[in-house]
């Protein structure tokens, strides 16, 4: 099959020379062009989320690393409304969100409940404020994940379809390959005959 395909670009490569987007693109049934266009839009969509994606991790990165330092001090010192407000001031850090919501609770809890419970209602605030920023980093995978699905879906089909096509183009060029050696033969054949004929008539 490896070879089938191999061969078949090769020939498409010497008919290369002849063929441009333009003219492939007006080539095609409206079937095929509309799925090209709709592959194409989602490639746009993919990357659009692939370039959104890749600011936001970039940011929070670089966000993450100045609040880490400045937080640090502030916490050493026990000064916990001062670390809730750098943590504010980045709001694109993934750990200054977590770490935000994990000090305002516990700042709470201990205004509320007994010592003993002031932990576990960090605990579970932070939990919280985990699985949320966790959704809003994967906020748009999703769709790459169906647009993966779609691609590799109309790829299959594409192989289901191009796949014995390309044998039978081989095997359907290699008939009409024996077919001309054949027609060759006989019409050499025939003018042998000819040349037979009128040399046994002299």
């Amino acid at each position: 099959m490896v070879a089938t395909l191999y061969v078949f670009s090769a020939l498409l490569l010497q008919q290369a020379s002849t063929w441009d987007l333009r003219s492939m693109l007006g080539q095609m049934s409206k079937l095929a062009l509309a799925v090209v266009v709709i592959l194409f839009v989602l490639s746009i969509y993919s990357f659009g989320v692939m370039i959104d994606r890749a600011l936001m991790y970039s940011a929070a990165r670089k966000q993450s690393r100045v609040f880490v330092q400045q937080v640090a001090g502030a916490l050493k010192e026990g000064k916990l409304d001062e670390a809730i407000a750098i943590a504010e001031r980045n709001k694109k850090s993934h750990i200054a969100k977590v770490v935000a919501t994990g000090l305002s609770e516990f700042q709470s809890a201990s205004q509320q409940v007994s010592d003993s419970d002031v932990i576990d209602a960090a605990k579970r605030g932070l939990e919280r404020s985990v699985a949320i920023v966790h959704a809003e980093m994967k906020r748009g995978l999703s769709a790459l994940a169906t647009i993966i699905a779609e691609a590799l879906v109309t790829t299959a089909f594409g192989l289901l379809v191009a796949v014995p096509a390309v044998w039978a183009y081989n095997y359907f060029t290699n008939k009409v390959e024996a077919f001309d050696v054949e027609m060759d033969n006989s019409s050499m054949e025939l003018i042998n005959y000819f040349i037979l004929r009128r040399g046994a008539k002299k």
